[in-house]
């Protein structure tokens, strides 16, 4: 009887011990596997305006947080000195502007920010609280434009196509514009040249104001769009970084470019913004 109890107790003893290294191991495996996808895993910092940019990042966000990629929106309120603070290293990407808009910051300052990925078009527009057809807009009508070189080109444009102006041949050769550049007014108008951030606020004082589309749906406004851009404007909005930015930082922004540019969220843009924001051609 004494040699049947001393085999069970040491088979409980076998047991216990073969459980418990079983556990062990199990642990350090868990502990490895977790260390291992911490390890992996790339922040990157951007700055992005607020609509529809920040919208767009934090719809995928979640899902790139999966892959390793951890999002850091350091501001999302993009304004003319985001792209130094990224050239600077402050931050890896920017998510605001069109390339035409990198361009010429990047001949004005020294820059050396590079695109990589067209994202989503914003039409310009023309908005009135006064009038709600083009008909409408009486001679000697106050417009206000915005004055940066490319968007009071664009904003130029689409008076032009309107029929309220005719610009020469140098600002369509060069995509650039000012007053300067009317080379006849069809309809006489008066254009007011603003700073883009202050149009919005000051919209009451003219018949008619210009503006991007980002800033509208930012504003929550609800004025009348007389006319605006195509579907087919060049000027879509783009993932920006610095050309030297480090190998697994580039491969992190080039999964949420991924991201941004697949078929769901081009459906999520089509869906929630109903044309006011529409997604950008993939070159």
């Amino acid at each position: 009887m004494k040699k049947i109890i001393s085999l069970i107790l040491l088979a409980v003893l076998a047991l216990t011990s073969l459980t418990a290294c079983t556990s062990k191991t199990a642990k350090t495996s868990t502990e490895g596997t977790t260390a291992a996808t911490t390890a992996k895993s790339v922040e990157i910092k951007g700055i992005v305006d607020l609509v529809p940019h920040s919208e767009l990042v934090n719809y995928v966000k979640d899902k790139l947080a999966a892959e390793g990629v951890i999002i850091n929106l350091v501001s999302t309120a993009a304004d003319a000195t985001t792209n130094e603070r990224t050239e600077s290293k402050e931050v890896d990407f920017n998510f605001f502007q069109h390339y035409p808009y990198l361009s010429e910051w990047n001949t004005t300052n020294g820059g050396h920010l590079i695109n990589v990925g067209d994202i989503h078009v914003e039409p310009i527009s023309a908005y009135s609280d006064k009038y709600k057809t083009v008909a409408e807009v009486p001679a000697k009508a106050k417009v206000a434009i915005p004055n940066d070189a490319t968007n009071e080109y664009r904003a130029l444009r689409i008076l032009e196509i309107a029929g309220f102006i005719k610009l020469d041949d140098t600002a369509s050769k060069n995509l650039k514009a000012s007053k300067t550049n009317v080379k006849e007014y069809l309809k006489p108008i008066e254009l007011v040249e603003l700073d883009s951030a202050t149009i919005i606020p000051t919209k009451g004082d003219f018949d008619v104001f210009i503006t991007n589309v980002n800033k509208a749906l930012e504003a929550g406004i609800t004025s009348t769009v007389l006319f605006k851009e195509g579907e087919d404007s060049p000027y879509a909005n783009i993932v920006a970084v610095r050309s030297d930015l480090a190998a697994d930082k580039r491969a992190a922004v080039d999964k949420l470019v991924k991201a941004l540019q697949s078929d769901d969220t081009r459906k999520f843009i089509a869906d929630k913004y109903k044309g006011k924001v529409i997604p950008a051609k993939i070159k």
